[in-house]
């Protein structure tokens, strides 16, 4: 795990991230922080919609953010922190399916392997995990011959 003061501060950027979710209708936050290779943070938050299908996971929201800055292949390391908004609990929450889907693509288009962090809202309890863990046999770009992505 890199530095404890490096995991705590994407944790933290992730948490501020959640606060600023739109969930008014699942009153589940979530927020996402994404280290580049740089060192730079980019933050996304879950954004709902009253159609409930045109939502987006906080997780797409911040690699989605990083690709649009032409930055995709520099992704090194997330952090996902989530819980209910009107609870006092702790919840320790881990990427949907998709994310986890969009986040083997960022792995394998970064060609390196990508520490997950997922962490309670206080960060008291985090869970360090890689895209292996959370999508074991996954299909990606290199199942199409696609490999990393090159800078010119």
């Amino acid at each position: 795990m890199p530095e404890d003061n490096d995991v705590q501060q994407l944790i933290a950027a992730a948490r501020a991230a959640m606060a600023n979710a739109h969930a008014p209708y699942s009153r589940f936050a979530v927020g996402a922080a994404v280290r580049l290779t740089d060192g730079s943070i980019v933050t996304g938050c879950n954004f709902e919609n009253a159609s409930y299908g045109l939502s987006l996971c906080a997780e797409t929201v911040a690699l989605a953010s990083v690709n649009a800055q032409g930055r995709f292949a520099d992704v090194a390391e997330i952090a996902v922190v989530g819980g209910a908004m009107d609870a006092g609990e702790e919840a320790l929450v881990t990427p949907c399916g998709r994310c986890r889907q969009i986040m083997n693509e960022a792995e394998q288009m970064a060609g390196r392997t990508l520490s997950i962090y997922c962490a309670t809202p206080s960060g008291d309890r985090v869970l360090d995990l890689r895209v292996a863990d959370l999508l074991p046999h996954a299909f990606g770009p290199a199942d199409l011959g696609i490999g990393p992505t090159q800078k010119s």
